[in-house]
């Protein structure tokens, strides 16, 4: 037996559908804030010039935590390689104790 009252129960909405966005595209995005910010700080905005590095930081980070991904996903180390420009050993060098 159904004991849901739907008058006192809260109509929960249909999550509207999240637009995708392409990769190239939100990179593109990305690089067009990075320097963006590095003009900032040519103009001047010396302190801001400390949040330019950590931003650098940040992204090798990113790209630490993407290769983790792609490799729990079942990518090699050559194809991760390969899309980096570099060997299969190299790539295993830079991430594999992150991993």
């Amino acid at each position: 037996m159904n004991t849901v009252k739907h008058t006192l129960t809260p109509r929960i909405p249909v999550q509207k559908r999240r637009d995708v966005v392409e990769n190239t595209e939100f990179a593109a995005f990305a690089r067009r804030i990075i320097r963006a910010h590095g003009r900032r700080v040519a103009t001047g905005d010396v302190e801001a010039l400390r949040d330019l590095v950590a931003l650098s930081t940040e992204l090798d980070h990113a790209i630490g935590e993407a290769v983790i991904g792609l490799r729990a996903f079942g990518y090699s180390w050559a194809e991760i390689g390969a899309r980096l420009g570099i060997s299969r050993q190299a790539a295993q060098q830079r991430w594999a104790d992150k991993s």
